[in-house]
């Protein structure tokens, strides 16, 4: 029909529609997505700011802190004005070049972030199994080597995907029941062959989470196995309390990450409005709690925040 027919040029933009189902509820969704983008940025700026401003925390932990905060905001305000106008203003359309603007960024700051995952495990490693040599082993520039390494992998691995939609021809019925521009999401538009672009993605999924979540498990193993060979337990229980922050961010991330890519690709029994509520869940709670998370797990970190939050 004529809904289906090619586009030689651009003449409409696409159309997100928000929470499919769920459009009468947007402007009540429109709530909790404000109060956790408010929530996150306040937290991770505040972060960013106390450790740039004390002496004393600039040290390896706290500054792969502050590279997951610069992925925190980079997340969520990648999302979330756009997703606010759909709610408050009905504003759904988007460019091609917008759409897949935001489609490499998302992406390319989600797989930052897995980086950042991964160095903190190895940080946990090396302070638990090697902590005399971990001041010689993790310098300041060592960690900020493999943040550029990480952003460096995240840009080369993100960048034809874009770049692979943009040559394809899309439908005149650019409709995304979604809050954002994923990259399948934009992909199923199309009215070409996606087989290599849908390939793409796939193996780069499979690479990036894959091979990350493979070194954080190597981690947690010889951490546990060093674990164990301290006879003391209340050694032990003080020995995994160091991790148990990394382990909360780590699940928070990968567990809804996870979910969302595979019921895009294979779930198609379930309803679309949960697929993107669990997407925006990512997006959204991550960067909100991660903050508070490590702040109330770092007694030097909680000490310097309240130093500058409960002054008189």
């Amino acid at each position: 029909m004529a809904a289906f027919n090619l586009t030689p040029s651009e003449p409409s933009p696409f159309i997100l529609m928000g929470i499919p189902g769920l459009d009468a509820a947007h402007i009540w969704i429109s709530i909790p997505f404000s109060t956790f983008y408010i929530i996150g940025l306040f937290g991770n700026f505040m972060l960013l700011f106390v450790i740039g401003k004390e002496q004393t925390l600039h040290k390896q932990m706290h500054l792969l802190l502050c590279m997951l905060a610069l992925t925190d905001i980079g997340m969520s305000t990648s999302v979330v004005p756009k997703a606010l106008c759909i709610f408050w203003f009905n504003m759904k359309g988007i460019t091609l070049g917008g759409c897949l603007t935001q489609m490499f960024f998302i992406h390319t700051v989600s797989a930052m972030q897995s980086a950042v995952l991964v160095t903190m495990a190895f940080d946990r490693y090396v302070a638990i199994c090697n902590p005399l040599r971990y001041g010689t082993i993790l310098t300041n520039a060592r960690i900020a080597k493999l943040g550029l390494v990480g952003l460096t992998r995240a840009v080369l691995f993100i960048l034809p995907m874009p770049l692979l939609l943009s040559r394809l021809p899309f439908c005149a019925n650019r409709i995304i029941p979604h809050t954002y521009c994923e990259h399948m999401a934009v992909a199923k538009m199309s009215c070409g062959d996606i087989t290599v672009s849908r390939t793409y993605g796939l193996v780069i999924a499979i690479v990036v989470n894959g091979s990350d979540l493979t070194l954080i498990a190597l981690s947690y193993g010889l951490i546990i196995r060093a674990v164990l060979r301290i006879a003391s337990k209340e050694a032990h229980l003080k020995t995994l309390n160091t991790c148990t922050a990394h382990i909360c961010v780590m699940l928070m991330s990968y567990t809804p990450s996870l979910f969302s890519y595979l019921t895009h690709r294979f779930g198609q029994g379930i309803a679309s409005h949960v697929h993107v509520t669990f997407a925006n869940f990512y997006l959204l709670v991550p960067p909100m709690l991660n903050p508070i998370i490590y702040g109330a797990k770092t007694k030097e970190l909680r000490d310097k925040v309240g130093k500058y939050t409960c002054r008189r």
